[in-house]
């Protein structure tokens, strides 16, 4: 099934095009990662997904529902980058509110399995003042799933946690996909989105400028040896070609101790994307 489908989405706020016929598809458990600077459009589409905006012009869809509908409304998860949860309520009491708001059924049953899924469990009786940035913001996910949703959408979740705190989302993430939930994960963490997402889709300017997966948009640099004649690189050439490399390095005489091949990085192809847009 498509979690999300937008086709020649345009939207205008008066004079501002904020988005410029945006093709779009994530399958269900596709983890997709949202990129773009300020004003790229990126809060516009997912403001559409949310049925909190509506298009000027083209289609979207979630679940096959037209966006802003019930069904899809029913069929979504949100975590914004912002959220705030009252300080004197436990995380049990914070997912039973959720419950009542997205009439969930899950009762106390759905509760534990959430916490439980977040690495909350214990933490369950735990008031949100007295939690740690993290621990809130694995809160925040586990709201996001009250009511078991198709497409799940994170705005920024791991913008102000420590290294330890973003590898403990990306696991959770991890496991969030491998139960057939879709992701839209709109971050300015590149190297983030990198390590976790399927696909990558670059915003400017309302046009999408580049998308595909991270290793496809990658590219080499070339190959790295490391010879008793010192270390040098060998440009343009791919990873096919650092056996030939090899051979040629042993037969000229040198001990070969490494070789690398080296490759561009998402934030490479982001910043020559929005350059190339611009």
């Amino acid at each position: 099934m498509t979690a999300f489908a937008a086709e020649a989405l345009e939207k205008r706020y008066g004079a501002t095009h904020a988005l410029r016929g945006v093709d779009l598809q994530l399958g269900e458990g596709e983890l997709l990662g949202l990129l773009g600077p300020n004003g790229a459009g990126k809060s516009t589409l997912v403001k559409i997904a949310c049925g909190l905006v509506r298009q000027t012009a083209g289609r979207a869809s979630v679940c096959g529902a037209p966006a802003g509908s019930r069904e899809a409304r029913a069929a979504i998860g949100y975590l914004a980058e912002l959220f705030r949860f009252p300080g004197w309520c436990t995380a049990d009491e914070v997912l039973t509110l959720h419950q009542r708001l997205t009439a969930s059924r899950g009762g106390e049953s759905e509760r534990i399995e959430l916490l439980d899924l977040v690495g909350l469990a214990d933490a369950r009786r735990r008031k949100v003042e007295a939690m740690s940035k993290g621990m809130q913001q694995r809160l925040g996910i586990a709201q996001a799933l009250v009511g078991s949703p198709r497409l799940l959408v994170l705005d920024e979740p791991t913008s102000a946690l420590d290294p330890a705190g973003r590898r403990t989302v990306r696991q959770l993430l991890e496991e969030v996909r491998s139960r057939g939930i879709a992701v839209i994960l709109n971050s300015h963490l590149l190297s983030e989105v990198e390590l976790v997402c399927d696909r990558v889709v670059i915003l400017l300017g309302g046009e999408v400028v580049a998308a595909g997966p991270p290793e496809d948009l990658t590219r080499s640099r070339g190959v790295e040896l490391e010879t008793s004649a010192g270390t040098r690189v060998v440009e343009r050439a791919g990873r096919d070609e650092a056996p030939r490399l090899v051979a040629e390095a042993v037969a000229a005489g040198e001990q070969v101790y490494g070789v690398r091949v080296l490759r561009s990085t998402l934030e490479d192809v982001y910043l020559d994307a929005v350059g190339e847009a611009e």
